[in-house]
């Protein structure tokens, strides 16, 4: 079950990353329900979803 939740946190942080708070908002919520791993995987993919979005790269001090 926790992996379809961390597959649909990708989803979502996917759809609404034209909006800087919305992306904000659902970050907290994911960070909220994933396991520690989950995470930091999280982390991960979000460095590489950031990198030519600069406006949404703030978003990675949440994940510290």
């Amino acid at each position: 079950m926790s992996r379809k939740i961390f597959n649909y946190s990708k989803l979502v942080l996917e759809s609404v990353s034209f909006d800087v708070k919305l992306f904000t908002k659902e970050l907290q919520k994911a960070i909220k329900l994933l396991l520690p791993f989950e995470i930091k995987e999280l982390k991960t993919w979000l460095i590489n979803f950031v990198k030519e979005k600069p406006e949404l790269q703030h978003s990675l001090l949440l994940l510290e």
